[in-house]
């Protein structure tokens, strides 16, 4: 296997992480509301709703499904 899928792996593997970890303080705000909940609570549940795409893409990736 090439070099270039497999940092493509790392790097669709970190983003879900990094969004959960180190954006939290940028986007700790009540206001703007989505769907009736904070923002803050809106981006967490976003980012583990999407996360198993990113597995899922991951999985093409490696061709092992």
């Amino acid at each position: 296997m090439s070099t270039k899928p497999t940092s493509f792996r790392y790097v669709l593997a970190a983003i879900p992480m990094l969004a959960l970890s180190l954006a939290v303080p940028f986007v700790n705000r009540v206001e703007p509301r989505v769907l009736g909940l904070p923002f803050l609570l809106a981006w967490i549940a976003f980012w583990v709703l999407v996360t198993p795409l990113f597995v899922w893409g991951i999985g093409r990736i490696e061709r092992r499904w």
